[in-house]
């Protein structure tokens, strides 16, 4: 299980906004990429593990979402493992 955001401050919106750029946002296709990215990682083509900031255990999960949600302690992406 993976909870994960891009880090983006509302700083960066405003910036952005008096600067006449463009942010666009959206979901990827994750079921067309993922088999492919899958077998990039199990070959060792690609190393994901850059963004993982935080490995917790199952039971830990509620606390997990909330240091996610509330962006505390540099959360951008917790595994969770049983």
């Amino acid at each position: 299980m993976l909870f994960s955001m891009s880090p983006v401050s509302s700083d960066t919106c405003e910036t952005s906004s008096n600067r006449s750029v463009t942010i666009k946002t959206g979901q990827t296709h994750v079921h067309r990429y993922l088999e492919p990215l899958l077998k990039r990682v199990q070959n060792g083509e690609v190393d994901p593990s850059f963004v993982i900031t935080h490995r917790l255990k199952l039971e830990d999960a509620p606390e997990a979402y909330r240091m996610f949600r509330d962006k505390q302690d540099e959360c951008i992406k917790v595994v969770l493992k049983p």
